[in-house]
């Protein structure tokens, strides 16, 4: 499935953020299965919109139907402020869900630092149901993630990689085993799945196709 890439920015509470959003291009928008906001990896790490994991994530929901909005958080290239530790964070990526969710179904995904800054949206977007949520590389060990409501086990994938060395699996069985959450492991998978995208994205697919 083909897309076509628009870039957008948007009024934050930190100035201007700056975002892409990849559409279906051989889909009629009125049959668009939703919007998905994807966050991106810890800021002053390197990570941006261009991550090549939250590019897979954008890939797999295009692929799916969905529209898929990537955005910069405050302080990563043309988004305005500086890093907040994910408290600014997460008020940019609810901008960008206010902004680009409309009234159809919304998808939330995240990668790293980024599925951190996606649990909290999640929890704090709790009343308006999201249908589907992706974390890839949960970052447990470095922050507080928030638990998945028991309503969004079923509609919640966490995929990790065996031998992550940035967020060990065992760090991420500790915060999803209280829960009950399921976590997908993916065999040999690192942080950045270099050499596994392709699973990854199909991994992806098979959830939202469910």
């Amino acid at each position: 499935m083909n897309s076509s890439t628009q870039k957008f920015e948007i009024a934050g509470s930190a100035g201007v953020i700056e975002g892409l959003i990849d559409e279906p291009a051989d889909v009629p928008a009125d049959q668009w299965r939703g919007t998905a906001v994807i966050a991106h990896p810890h800021p002053l790490f390197g990570g941006t919109m261009d991550n090549k994991v939250v590019q897979t994530m954008a890939r797999g929901f295009v692929q799916t139907g969905w529209r898929a909005v990537r955005f910069n958080f405050r302080g990563v290239g043309g988004s305005a402020g500086v890093h907040d530790n994910g408290a600014g964070e997460l008020q940019d990526m609810l901008a960008v869900v206010a902004h680009a969710g409309g009234s159809g179904p919304l998808a939330l995904a995240g990668f790293s630092f980024g599925a951190f800054v996606t649990s909290h949206a999640l929890a704090a977007l709790s009343a308006s149901e999201p249908a589907k949520v992706v974390l890839v590389g949960t970052a447990a060990s470095r922050f507080s993630v928030a638990p998945v409501a028991q309503a969004f086990h079923d509609r919640t994938l966490v995929l990790h990689g065996e031998q992550d060395d940035t967020v060990p699996l065992s760090d991420v069985m500790d915060w999803a085993r209280p829960q009950s959450l399921p976590v997908t492991v993916v065999p040999g998978g690192g942080h950045f799945f270099h050499g596994q995208l392709p699973l990854l994205r199909s991994l992806v697919v098979r959830h939202l196709m469910a």
